[in-house]
């Protein structure tokens, strides 16, 4: 097997044009992770760095969700701080608009309507990051709010004004040269630039969860109890990971194909012989998308309730929110049953908003397509409608244990969180998913030239 492997990427450097591609999309990703660690002028991220590490705060919260994500960016104070979740926050903002707001709609099937449509998504990522510039600014200007147990300050610019419009300035800059290099590696490298950019992020946080899967079994000195520890918990580990890397392969990959034929038809003066194809409903439709959207909304309860039990002055009001607050605590089990509900929701939300089963069954119908057994028109959206909705709950359910998994490893397993983190959740599910769909093109390269691919049995099949 890593005999193919290595043979197969030995021929990709064969191909010319695979060659240059590779080495362009590597250059780029050079670059970005440049953007994590070069500091922003006039702020300490050294302190912040030791105290990160010194914390071990892995993916819980939304500063440690942003920081995985910007690859350590943020625990650096550097340029990449944002990362490139403000340009995915637009493009899914605006992808949901152009859903339910019948004049975006009727502009992406315009000529030259989606160029228009991307260039509002830029706008909207300038918007989105001189935002949250401004609250990751205003974080390091008081860490001591933000961190629990930090000492001393971040900023070393005494004029507040001039700090927080160079540092806004700088980080949406950073984010939209990362917009910028993305884009690039999509049109001249290999694979999904942005979603690339993403993934070499997450995958820059794997050493320091070697580290933390180190110090796990390391503690107290090496003694026995850390022996003992290393033999009957990392075995465990190592299983469940295997089988979590082959679960989240299988869902990616896993499609239900509906049978469509084609009637013979003729269009002006040419005749069109009818055939049989097949139509490849994804068991999990939605991504990532239902567990970003849980956790962005589950970020706010618990400082909204925390804040309430400290500033109303009645008794039992205070007791309650405080009660609350703990209630809705990351790991706790009310957040957790809030959260596995929110992605179950989130799930179908997606799907009634983006797969349109009205339109699907006129344009089979426009084009003599058919399902077999099934009416043309409003039979065949019944139908698809139901064979959704039941396909949609498995990748649901998928989706609800892969991103609570890591919640149970680290707050009730005891697991590091930059160690958890890998188990599943969002980190698992987009690297995944876009080295499936890198690798896809990449050995469509090479059978384009009539080298072997990754599998000698199969394909690859892609995300999309």
């Amino acid at each position: 097997m890593f005999r193919s492997i290595a043979s197969t990427l030995a021929n990709c450097f064969k191909i010319p044009e695979l060659k240059s591609r590779i080495l362009f999309t590597l250059g780029l990703l050079a670059v970005c992770r440049l953007l994590a660690v070069i500091r922003i002028p006039g702020l300490d991220g050294q302190a912040l760095s030791e105290y990160f590490s010194k914390q071990q705060q892995g993916s819980g919260g939304l500063l440690g969700m942003y920081n995985t994500f910007a690859g350590g960016a943020f625990e650096h104070c550097a340029i990449g701080s944002l990362g490139i979740m403000p340009y995915i926050s637009a493009t899914i903002i605006i992808q949901l608009l152009t859903a339910v707001v019948p004049r975006l709609s009727k502009l992406v099937r315009e000529e030259g309507g989606r160029t228009q449509i991307i260039k509002y998504g830029r706008y909207l990522t300038v918007l989105l990051c001189i935002g949250q510039g401004i609250y990751f600014a205003n974080t390091w200007s008081h860490p001591e709010a933000i961190f629990r147990g930090f000492q001393g300050q971040l900023v070393l610019i005494d004029n507040h004004f001039w700090y927080l419009t160079q540092t806004v300035l700088i980080m949406t800059a950073g984010t939209m040269l990362l917009m910028w290099l993305g884009e690039q590696i999509t049109e001249r490298g290999i694979g999904n630039g942005v979603s690339l950019v993403i993934t070499i992020g997450i995958l820059a946080r794997l050493p320091v969860a070697v580290q933390g899967a180190i110090d796990m079994f390391s503690t107290h000195g090496g003694t026995t109890e850390a022996a003992h520890n290393f033999w009957t918990t990392g075995p465990i580990l190592i299983v469940v990971l295997l089988i979590v890397i082959g679960g989240v392969i299988a869902i990616t990959q896993a499609q239900r194909k509906i049978p469509v034929q084609y009637a013979q038809r003729a269009v002006g003066r040419k005749m069109y012989a009818g055939g049989t194809s097949f139509m490849p409903l994804r068991v999990n439709y939605a991504g990532v998308m239902p567990i970003i959207f849980a956790q962005s909304i589950l970020m706010f309860p618990q400082p909204v309730l925390s804040w309430l039990s400290n500033t109303i002055k009645v008794p039992f009001l205070q007791d309650f929110f405080r009660t609350l607050a703990i209630q809705m605590g990351y790991g706790s089990l009310m957040y957790l049953g809030i959260y596995a509900a929110m992605i179950l929701f989130f799930s179908y939300f997606w799907v009634a908003t983006q797969f349109n089963e009205i339109q699907i069954a006129d344009d089979l119908k426009k084009n003599g397509g058919y399902i077999p057994g099934v009416r043309p028109g409003q039979g065949t959206s019944d139908y698809l409608h139901h064979a959704m909705s039941r396909i949609t709950l498995a990748g649901a359910i998928f989706l609800t244990a892969i991103a609570t998994l890591p919640i149970v490893l680290s707050r009730k397993m005891g697991v590091d969180q930059n160690v958890a983190q890998f188990f599943g959740g969002t980190s698992i599910l987009i690297a995944v998913g876009v080295l499936l769909d890198t690798m896809r093109q990449i050995e469509s390269h090479l059978m384009m030239r009539h080298y072997d691919g990754f599998l000698k049995k199969g394909k690859v099949r892609g995300r999309f």
